[in-house]
């Protein structure tokens, strides 16, 4: 495929890109975008913290986006990969509650999950979602493949591209990271 056409087609999926609420209900990027906006500001005058989770390319995603949470925005963000918990919680609990029992051990209902897929099927990935709602925390996702995946429907914001390669969704969920974090510019 041409650069001019991959071009292109990224710029398609992302002007396709859908936002959903926990109920399944369609919601306005910008209104979206708005919100997250103001979870942020929650989370730093609560002194919380913001989680992002993701595997492989979403891993390498998630440590980006809170180096740009940190560094622009001020905010304790972190990821739940550094190895030493990672392989001392998959060793005893299995790698399917690894992020999972780790939410449960130290997130606390004013902190945030954003939690990256690009399936949507990750199991440990919807399994920490699912620990996060348990305790009340509010939960973005970000995910891509069939529109039906289930972590689509987790998130009190949720995110999906329409599209099942790997490398456009990674880079969709990136940029849309981005675009967030990219408005704390402006505060």
């Amino acid at each position: 495929m041409a650069i001019r056409q991959a071009a292109a087609d990224f710029a398609n999926l992302l002007n396709n890109c859908v936002f959903t609420d926990i109920q399944g209900q369609a919601s306005d990027g910008e209104t979206v975008i708005q919100q997250l906006l103001a979870e942020f500001a929650r989370v730093r005058d609560q002194q919380a913290k913001i989680m992002v989770l993701g595997n492989g390319g979403s891993a390498a995603i998630a440590s980006h986006v809170i180096t740009d949470l940190r560094n622009v925005g001020g905010l304790c963000a972190l990821t739940l990969h550094e190895a030493a918990p990672l392989t001392c919680f998959t060793n005893d609990f299995g790698y399917e509650q690894a992020f999972a029992k780790q939410i449960t051990a130290f997130a606390n209902p004013d902190d945030l999950l954003i939690a990256i897929s690009s399936s949507g099927q990750s199991l440990n990935i919807v399994n920490a979602v699912l620990a996060a709602n348990a305790k009340g925390l509010p939960v973005m996702t970000l995910s891509g493949f069939k529109a039906d995946n289930p972590l689509r429907k987790l998130g009190r914001w949720n995110c999906w591209l329409d599209s099942s390669h790997y490398g456009m969704v990674e880079l969709g969920h990136l940029f849309v990271l981005h675009h967030i974090t990219d408005h704390l510019l402006r505060k």
